[in-house]
């Protein structure tokens, strides 16, 4: 049984938040343009801890894991639909379905082709590591945040219930920044809040792939200096196999069983972000559309803005089909 409370995390969320104080208030004034970089490697630490939130982390009570990691540093994301979306992500034999799995990067082959060249052209920029490090924030945000809007005026109660705890974070964050740092909104959204999600994309640019088999569809990067900001999450495919494992000892667990971590993921691995950088910095490493699935539209599905899973990586959010109306 895992501890009552896991301590490295908890130091690890309080480091966090000591950092985005002091980087504001005390540094901000002194030296702008380092404290900006440093801020982005703040906030997407606090997107890693998010995560680890999601699995448990680091008490046993969701209510106190979600007050923990809850202040929405990063602005974007409501800890509640990034909860929700993620476990469901989790479920293995769906991985990188278009529709079911909600991180998914693939696009079906139908809804694709509907849409226009430039925007084509920029999803497969999109596809490359530093596409998707410069724009891809630019390319995910708007589609979130528009089938976020969908589902509240459609009437989901959970969805809105999220995104009003969440505006009840940012009634304390936006003044802090503006007032309380002295920063301008304008500039954090365009600097430490662009960035941190493009450090992010640097690990989930080749977490998954399609493989038949589902263990081969998720990604071991061995060795990383950026280890510490992902909390371990470069050893993806042993977080996957073991999701309640906090992130602190999933490098043990790994080193334990190495051979047979590779073997059962079908060795999709990579010595480093360096070597995927230098295979696939201007080069697609995964094609837009998917290879297999979902590649016609689907008899007896309709689409539902009703639906809570949504595909929050492409430009553009893809919803979940809904079931077929009972005879």
């Amino acid at each position: 049984m895992p501890p009552a409370v896991e301590w490295p995390t908890l130091a690890m969320i309080a480091a966090c938040y000591a950092a985005w104080l002091i980087l504001g208030f005390v540094a901000w004034p002194l030296y702008p343009l380092p404290v900006m970089l440093c801020l982005a490697v703040v906030l997407a630490l606090q997107s890693s801890l998010m995560h680890e939130a999601s699995h448990g982390h680091p008490t046993r009570s969701a209510a106190i894991n979600e007050l923990l990691v809850g202040l929405p540093i990063g602005l974007i994301y409501p800890f509640r639909r990034f909860k929700a979306t993620h476990l469901k992500h989790h479920a293995d034999e769906r991985l990188t379905d278009p529709f079911d799995d909600p991180e998914s990067y693939y696009r079906a082959l139908w809804k694709h082709e509907r849409l226009p060249a430039w925007l084509r052209i920029v999803l497969k920029i999109n596809s490359t590591m530093l596409g998707r490090f410069v724009i891809g924030p630019l390319v995910g945000t708007p589609g979130f945040l528009l089938e976020e809007w969908r589902l509240v005026r459609a009437g989901d109660r959970a969805v809105r219930r999220a995104w009003l705890h969440h505006a009840a974070g940012l009634a304390i964050v936006l003044p802090l920044v503006q007032f309380g740092f002295g920063m301008p909104l304008w500039l954090y959204l365009l600097v430490p809040v662009w960035l941190g999600q493009s450090l992010i994309a640097i690990r989930t640019f080749a977490e998954h792939q399609w493989s038949e088999r589902p263990d081969g569809r998720t990604i071991i990067v061995e060795r990383s200096p950026l280890s510490v900001l992902f909390l371990n999450n470069n050893l993806h495919f042993v977080h996957h196999k073991m999701p309640n494992v906090a992130w602190y000892r999933l490098p043990g667990l790994f080193r334990e069983r190495r051979d047979e971590w590779l073997r059962r993921n079908g060795n999709y691995s990579y010595p480093s972000y360096f070597a995927l950088f230098r295979d696939f910095a201007l080069s697609p490493k995964e094609p837009v559309v998917h290879p297999v699935l979902r590649r016609l539209p689907e008899a007896g599905r309709a689409f539902s803005p009703r639906v809570r899973a949504r595909n929050v990586n492409g430009l553009g959010t893809a919803p979940v089909p809904a079931e077929p109306p009972k005879e």
